[in-house]
């Protein structure tokens, strides 16, 4: 049987990737000549989007990343081929980032860091807590069965009401206002779409508890800044941990770094050496998939927009 023919593009980038096309078993060529390609940039649609158009031949695309919105954004997706990203290849180390956050936040650490006396004793345990997690995808249930041990009440926000192992209560996007009230920690792990954008506003942020967190972990554009930031101003919440914001990069000076009560990280809740080994493993097992004909890790639905 002859290799499957793979094109990695842009050239010079992540070169990585090209030895693992190769470790696969399939063959690097140019794009004219490719049965399917890698495409590594995380930015580029209008490069994707001229890389197929002049290639039609090209019937299987491989991202590396989980989040596609803005290429869903910018029509760089087609119906035509087959897409897979690195949809629920990074949720472990997502969801151990988000506990993380979460027990940071609940337990004063930023607070008690910047401190340069010694503090009246403040924290708030999760054990046997509350917790909302907006989402129901590989992050979601990775920290369910972190939360395991904690035995916390767990309620999922998702599009259907399909019951998930683990959660208590499985509601929808339009019974969302309930989920927040008496949470002590409110995880939002679901993709940006114009349905989820905005998600978390003042009426969101009014409804939590005055002691609870937010954590955020899947996209800035979630959570309206400005709204969060009176919130956190007014001590509306108890605060907010946010591994991604809007805009991205947080600006130098921006008013949500100097707040006591949130605790930001510069997106590094799955980083690049994290996501080598995965990334790696995925794209060898997509090729040999591929090549026999069997379904594919992480397919996307373009018209679904994840």
């Amino acid at each position: 049987m002859a290799a499957l023919k793979i094109h990695v593009a842009p050239q010079g980038h992540r070169d990585w990737i090209r030895e693992a096309v190769e470790e696969a078993g399939a063959e690097l060529v140019e794009a004219h000549e490719a049965d399917a390609a890698v495409f590594t940039h995380v930015s580029d649609p209008q490069g994707l989007r001229e890389l197929l158009d002049e290639n039609p031949g090209i019937a299987w695309v491989q991202l590396p990343w989980a989040g596609i919105e803005g290429y869903v954004e910018a029509g760089a997706l087609d119906g035509d081929r087959i897409w897979t990203s690195g949809k629920g290849l990074y949720s472990r180390p997502v969801a151990e980032h988000a506990l993380g956050l979460a027990l940071a936040g609940l337990r004063g650490l930023k607070r008690f860091s910047l401190a340069r006396s010694w503090q009246d004793q403040d924290g708030i345990s999760l054990l046997g807590g509350r917790v909302t997690i907006f989402g129901a995808g590989g992050i979601a249930r990775e920290l369910i069965r972190l939360l395991k041990p904690f035995e916390c009440a767990i309620t999922v926000v998702r599009r259907q009401p399909e019951l998930i192992d683990g959660a208590e209560v499985v509601i929808t996007f339009d019974e969302r206002y309930q989920a927040l009230k008496g949470a002590d920690v409110v995880f939002i792990a679901l993709p940006l779409l114009p349905e989820t954008r905005g998600l978390i506003g003042e009426v969101e942020l009014e409804l939590m508890e005055p002691h609870a967190w937010l954590v955020n972990v899947a996209r800035g554009g979630h959570v309206l800044t400005e709204d969060l930031l009176i919130a956190l101003r007014e001590d509306a919440i108890g605060g907010a941990a946010l591994d991604v914001t809007d805009p991205e990069p947080l600006p130098e000076g921006h008013p949500l770094w100097a707040l006591p009560n949130c605790l930001i990280t510069p997106h590094t809740a799955n980083t690049e050496a994290m996501a080598i080994p995965l990334l790696r493993q995925r794209i060898i097992e997509n090729i040999r998939r591929y090549a026999r004909g069997d379904d594919l890790l992480g397919q996307v639905k373009p018209e679904l927009g994840y």
